[in-house]
Parts: structure tokens; sequence; C-alpha cells
């Protein structure tokens, strides 16, 4: 028995150590961890008050947003934008639930697209709009197009609609007579197109959000981008956020173009610091370029190491750091080390100025 047992014990040894062999390591298994004897920084509140340009209704009782509000206040958040994606009755009821807190969370409506192919369909989405105003909405989003088309609001998609379609201009311009800026997220990070094979550097998220481009119909990421350009251009009174960079995270020129042509767009940070916090050098040199057109936001719940995180990338320079349980990458990340001249601006003072 004895001899038996020290046989499976040394295969269980051979085992384990083939398991961590580098021939046979399961990629999805890869953790690393940084040995690097550096500064560590734990930001756990932000250096100066912050307005959360993008956020959701994570939470759905009142005892949710009680504990959101303590997080909130812990890490310095003194307002959070709500994208509801919602409207009509859907809408109407997260109304109730928020606006119990007065002015610390802020809803953002979405589009009702019910009939968008039905003769009259713009006139009566101007009415729905106008109704979620009224009842609080002072903005609109987050609208969504991956390539099929606008997907995100509730209760209809859009199927095979674009934000530059004909039908939604006298939308759109009417959001800006009503000062309701709009949010979109455009297209997928470059990751999502390339090939799913071992030259894709960001193979683990980009796998999982990978975009199927046969699918009938569907714009890949520059139509996409033009979409956006020709309704920010067809519509100078509006306000256009386009969130999370406009997926521009691994081309920033693409973006950086289309702020220096259009005053009326400006790009939220949100949920992407993974994609970002790679390049710190270039980060730090594009938030200085448009410090001015950039919006603070989070898009990733509502947890106190969340916002640590975003601090730690945004406000200090620690260097070679992982965070796999929110970044789905195997790059280690690394801090801008932003100004506070900067900061400001991008926490609160840009977001003033769209809001006010």
């Amino acid at each position: 028995m004895k001899r038996a047992a020290w046989i499976i014990f040394w295969m269980m040894i051979s085992g384990q150590l083939l398991a961590q062999s580098p021939d046979s390591l399961l990629l999805k298994d890869y953790q690393p961890r940084s040995i690097f004897k550096i500064p560590k920084s734990q930001v756990t509140k932000a250096r100066f008050p912050v307005i959360d340009m993008h956020s959701h209704p994570y939470a759905r009782t009142a005892a949710d947003l009680q504990q959101w509000i303590i997080n909130m206040d812990s890490a310095g958040i003194r307002q959070t934008m709500i994208l509801t994606y919602a409207t009509g009755a859907e809408f109407d009821s997260l109304h109730e639930v928020y606006a119990a807190l007065g002015e610390r969370f802020r809803l953002w409506c979405g589009f009702d697209y019910t009939g968008y192919n039905e003769p009259g369909w713009t006139e009566k989405a101007i009415k729905e709009l106008e109704r979620c105003h009224r009842k609080g909405a002072i903005g609109v989003g987050e609208l969504g197009d991956k390539g099929l088309g606008l997907t995100y609001s509730h209760p209809t998609p859009a199927r095979g609609m674009h934000i530059n379609d004909s039908r939604m201009q006298p939308l759109l311009k009417r959001c800006g007579e009503l000062g309701m800026p709009v949010n979109i997220h455009i297209a997928e990070p470059a990751w999502m197109y390339e090939a799913m094979d071992a030259t894709n550097d960001g193979l683990m998220n980009g796998f999982k959000w990978r975009i199927d481009q046969e699918q009938e119909g569907i714009l890949l990421h520059r139509a996409l981008i033009q979409t956006l350009e020709e309704a920010v251009q067809a519509n100078p009174g509006t306000t256009f956020i386009a969130c999370h960079f406009a997926n521009c995270s691994a081309d920033l020129s693409i973006l950086a173009d289309l702020l220096d042509r259009y005053p009326n767009l400006h790009a939220d940070i949100s949920a992407r610091y993974g994609e970002t916090a790679t390049i710190p050098r270039y980060m730090a040199a594009f938030y200085e370029k448009y410090q001015d057109r950039l919006l603070f936001g989070t898009d990733m719940g509502s947890e106190p190491e969340m916002y640590e995180i975003v601090f730690r990338i945004l406000e200090t320079e620690d260097e070679h750091f992982y965070q796999p349980a929110y970044f789905n990458y195997h790059w280690p990340l690394y801090g801008f080390g932003l100004s506070d001249s900067i900061l400001k601006k991008l926490y609160y003072e840009n977001a003033q100025k769209i809001l006010d």
C-alpha cells in the first residue's frame, strides 16, 4: 500500500509540474503576477470630486442604492449618470427608484425604436423622447451599434438602422434642442476584429467579444465610425459622447481626427482602462492634448475596488501591475500620472459644461 501511495504521489506531482509547463499550460489558465519590488499605490478616493458620466442601473433595491451611495462617498464620486437604454414603463420605474436620491444619480433614457420601419415612426419616437425628458431624463444613451444597427435601446432593437440614417436625424436634432447629450457605443475594439489566433495580443478578451464579420449586412469598424461622423456633422447643435474612446483604443488617431474637426463631439474613457493602461506615455500625451474633450466614466459596476483601480491608473505612475478580475488581458498595466489640471477637467469640469 505504501508503494502504491508513493506512486500516486509522484504521479500527482509530475502531473502538476507538467500542467505548469509552457508547452502544456492553457492560455486561459495563465494568470501572471508581477514580482517587481516597485511602488504600489492604493488610491481609495479620487484627488478631486468626480462626475461619473457612464454607469448603468446596477442597483435595483433601496438597500443596493444605499450601498452604492456609501461606495460613491468613499471614492469621492459626487454624481453618477445612469445610462438606462430604457423608454416607456421601464424608464419610469427606474426613475422612481433613482430619483429618491435626488441629484446623486441622473438618468438617461433610450430611443423607442418600436415600429422604426413604419411611416410616422420618427414623430412617435420624438414624442416618447420628450415624455422621458419631462419625466427626468437629462440625456440619451447608451445607444449602441456593433455593426447590425442600433440595438441597445429597449424594448425594440433597430436592426439595419444606423445613427446616420435619415430617420434618426430629427431625433438627434431634437436632443440638441432639449439640451440632451447623446452617448453612443460604436463598434468594438480592434482585437475583436483581428484573426483569433496566436498573433492576437488581446486574444482572451478579443475571443469573448469577437465580431462575426460574416453576418449579412454587418458594418465593420471604419464604416461604423463613418456613420458616427455623419451624424455628428449633420447635427452641430447636439452634443455627442462617443463612449469607450469610440472603441479606437488601438488607433486613437481616428478619434483624434474626429475631435479636431467636430466641437460637438466628446469621448468618455469608460471600460477601456485595460486597453489603454498598457501604453502609458502615449495615453498621457493623448489626455494632455484632448483634456477638454474627455469625460470620466466607469461602466464596470459600483464596487470600491473598481474605483480604486481606475484612480490608480489615472493618478499614479505605478508600473507593471495586473487586474485580472476586471481586465481579461495578459499584458501589464501602467499608471498615466495625469496632472491636477487634467484630472480636474476629466473628473468634473468637462462634464459640468455639458450638463449645465
